[in-house]
């Protein structure tokens, strides 16, 4: 149940922000793996000291087990790929609906026979669709680069599991987002709360990376839920992907609930 129109449009509309944020993904994932030595991790230690330590520790740059994998779950799927595609949800979802409303062009969409569930349905999913392409098509990227620069040394099968879990992390902070952008009708205050809250918790997360004493920060931020380390090393992360799984749900559902329900100034 959705407007294929709008959907188009929709596209036409945000493909470029797809295409400069997948570019920086790919680009940064091209660099930091073609700095990958086998078996000279010392190495790879010695050029981060040149860095200061706090900072190191805040964005969580290490080699979480000796492997290709390990190296680029420490030093990419730590931080990079929180960063970027959250700015890309960030930018996208306040376009999907507080600057319609804002700009007054809601009133022709809902002056068309669409309703507004299917407005917002059809926005909520071109957000989730290209989130999902967004993951996708870096973690195919991804087994290319790894297989053409270090032949047989990626783990696919764990790396895949990897992408899966940032994939279910930016499907729950994207949801954010969209309920921002359902929540108010201005696009100053969709930016405000849509934007503010994941960077809290990106704020927090790299707090409680730098202090062993601020471990307990993790009940504040839901990036906590994303393990990359506890990811590659087989431990219990389903529960975790199941909540980020849920909260998406919770937080899709309640802007679609709360746009159909709510008042708008048209």
């Amino acid at each position: 149940m959705i407007n294929l129109p709008l959907f188009k449009s929709t596209i036409k509309h945000n493909y470029k922000v797809f295409i400069i944020i997948l570019a920086v993904l790919v680009m940064y994932f091209v660099i930091i793996t073609q700095m990958f030595e086998p078996g000279a991790y010392e190495s790879i230690e010695t050029l981060l000291q040149a860095l200061p330590s706090q900072l190191i520790d805040a964005m969580g740059l290490n080699v979480l087990e000796p492997s290709l994998l390990g190296y680029l779950a420490g030093y990419y799927y730590g931080f990079l790929i929180v960063v970027f595609p959250l700015l890309y949800s960030i930018i996208v979802a306040n376009r999907l609906i507080a600057k319609h409303v804002d700009r007054g062009s809601m009133a022709y969409l809902l002056a068309t026979p669409n309703t507004r569930i299917k407005i917002c349905l059809t926005q909520a999913l071109f957000l989730v669709l290209s989130v999902t392409l967004l993951i996708a098509s870096l973690a195919a990227i991804g087994i290319l680069t790894c297989q053409a620069l270090f032949p047989g040394e990626l783990d696919i099968s764990r790396f895949l599991f990897l992408n899966f879990g940032a994939l279910l992390l930016h499907w729950m902070l994207s949801g954010i987002g969209f309920l921002a952008s359902c929540l108010f009708n201005d696009t100053k205050n969709s930016l405000g709360f849509g934007a503010g809250i994941p960077i809290f918790f990106v704020i927090v997360q790299m707090l409680m990376n730098a202090s062993d004493k601020l471990k307990g920060l993790k009940y504040v931020t839901l990036l906590s839920l994303f393990d990359p380390e506890g990811i590659i090393s087989g431990g219990r992360v389903w529960p975790a992907f199941f909540a980020m799984f849920v909260f998406a749900a919770v937080f899709y559902g309640a802007a679609v609930y709360i746009f159909n329900s709510k008042d708008l100034p048209i």
